[in-house]
């Protein structure tokens, strides 16, 4: 499969969780952020878990729950923290600097070059998103700032931890998938229980709507983002984060009835743009052959006996 493809594929991820807001709030019991992420994850990871038949051996049991805490365990719960005590879309515009922690932990971790243009880029990217969602509103809630912040470190260390630690020899994108998600539910399940109590009674749209939060939204999405990490570089898959806020604006100005001003249709032309220019490859400036003065081919040649374009390696 070509680059553009996986690009595209990998694209879905954010598009499909950028759905999650309407579905919840349109399906789904209200306050209950842990339950939610607890159906999210936990049911799905089940399930891909049964498909790949294949369980973490040795280093990789710890390294599956790190990466399982870091993307789901601890990134579900603050985000629905942040979302919940934060105004407007200020969390969505806290999170949209994921680019820009990713590049900086690429750099010490993955050895990736940070240049001008992703820097540049990811701050585009946030300010466009940011004209999208974020509204006026009050003073902003410390912990809920703080909460969103450390999600996005949450998953943006994930993300890169990811692409370091790759996968196992013999094992697919399916199976790293499952043990992420499942480490990630189990985290979550007893802080549900002990904050939120006995799960909610669920009518038929209730039951719809964790249906496809588990199976689209995280089984297959994360499959696809995981995917889109082992193919494409740490940076590149981050950049395409922001597609979920502009997804969530989309559906609610679709479905939801609600209205699009033309600066949150500027924001979402930066926004777009900005995904697209994090998808470039970095040009690498190509190093030009050496050339020998004729002092230096007759040394190698008295010394070698060996002249012409074998001195230019």
């Amino acid at each position: 499969m070509n680059r553009a493809a996986t690009v595209l594929l990998t694209a879905l991820a954010p598009v499909s969780w950028g759905t999650t807001y309407a579905v919840t709030t349109e399906f789904l019991p209200a306050d209950r952020p842990l339950f939610t992420g607890l159906m999210r994850a936990l049911p799905a990871g089940l399930v891909l878990l049964a498909l790949a038949r294949v369980l973490p051996r040795g280093i990789w049991w710890g390294k599956a729950a790190v990466l399982g805490a870091l993307n789901i365990g601890a990134f579900f719960p603050l985000l629905f923290l942040s979302a919940y005590r934060l105004p407007g879309g200020m969390a969505a515009v806290v999170g949209s600097v994921g680019p820009l922690f990713v590049v900086g932990l690429s750099a010490l971790l993955l050895g990736e070059r940070s240049t001008t243009r992703s820097v540049l880029t990811g701050v585009v990217a946030a300010f466009g998103v940011s004209l999208v969602v974020l509204k006026a509103a009050g003073a902003l809630d410390p912990v809920g700032v703080l909460a969103a912040l450390a999600a996005t470190a949450s998953m943006s260390t994930g993300t890169v931890l990811t692409k370091r630690w790759g996968r196992p020899d013999g094992v697919g994108p399916l199976a790293l998938t499952a043990w992420q998600l499942t480490a990630g539910g189990l985290l979550i399940a007893p802080l549900a229980f002990l904050v939120e109590g006995a799960p909610p009674a669920l009518d038929g749209p209730a039951i719809g709507g964790y249906l496809y939060l588990a199976l689209a939204n995280t089984a297959v999405a994360y499959w696809l983002w995981f995917r889109g990490i082992g193919r494409l570089t740490a940076t590149q898959v981050t950049f395409l984060g922001p597609l979920s806020p502009l997804t969530a604006a989309v559906v609610g100005w679709a479905a939801l009835g609600q209205a699009l001003t033309p600066l949150q249709l500027a924001g979402m032309g930066l926004a777009f743009g900005a995904t697209v220019a994090g998808q470039l490859r970095q040009r690498t400036p190509a190093v030009p052959a050496r050339s020998f003065s004729s002092a230096e081919k007759n040394a190698r040649k008295d010394a070698t006996g060996v002249t012409g374009p074998a001195l230019r390696r």
